[in-house]
């Protein structure tokens, strides 16, 4: 059994549909999809804000590989362009963590970069599993905590938006 947790995000075109798409994509294994939160954007801050949510996805077949080539694909068919890093995007989906794997392959960082500061993605896993340990970084809910209120206080539950319809 392989359990993976996706962030999955969007700031361009019809963001709630571009998630949508891709938790249709994966709903043959999704055990939980998180609420959707409005963000400010990340990295590159002169952009559209975005819209995230969690998805915690398993399926005994997949690994970190599996997950990543299937991220991709839906990528791809959103129309995603790979232009500027953390430039804006149709959708992305990131492999945040593997069954607690670690990898430090280039094409594959598990787990992913720059998640302990991102409340953008803690705070919607959170929703989801409040439990949750980032391998090699401790609980999410103590990363959480150790954030500034400015960086939480930019992700914002949208209760109007649903990821299914």
């Amino acid at each position: 059994m392989t359990r993976a947790v996706l962030s999955i995000g969007s700031n361009l075109g019809d963001r709630l549909s571009f998630l949508r798409l891709a938790v249709a994509g994966f709903a043959d294994v999704l055990v939980a999809a998180s609420p959707v939160y409005e963000t400010k954007a990340w990295g590159v801050e002169d952009q559209p804000d975005f819209l995230n949510a969690v998805l915690v996805v398993d399926d005994p077949a997949a690994d970190g590989w599996s997950w990543l080539r299937r991220g991709q694909e839906l990528e791809e068919r959103a129309g995603r362009v790979r232009d500027r890093r953390w430039g804006p995007r149709t959708l992305d989906v990131d492999v945040v963590t593997v069954d607690g794997v670690t990898s430090d392959h280039p094409d594959l960082l598990l787990p992913h970069p720059g998640t302990p500061e991102r409340a953008t993605v803690l705070i919607p896993w959170l929703d989801v599993d409040p439990a949750a340990v980032l391998p090699g970084h401790g609980p999410a809910a103590e990363l959480l905590a150790a954030l500034s209120e400015k960086s939480t206080a930019d992700v914002r539950l949208r209760a109007d938006l649903a990821l299914q319809s």
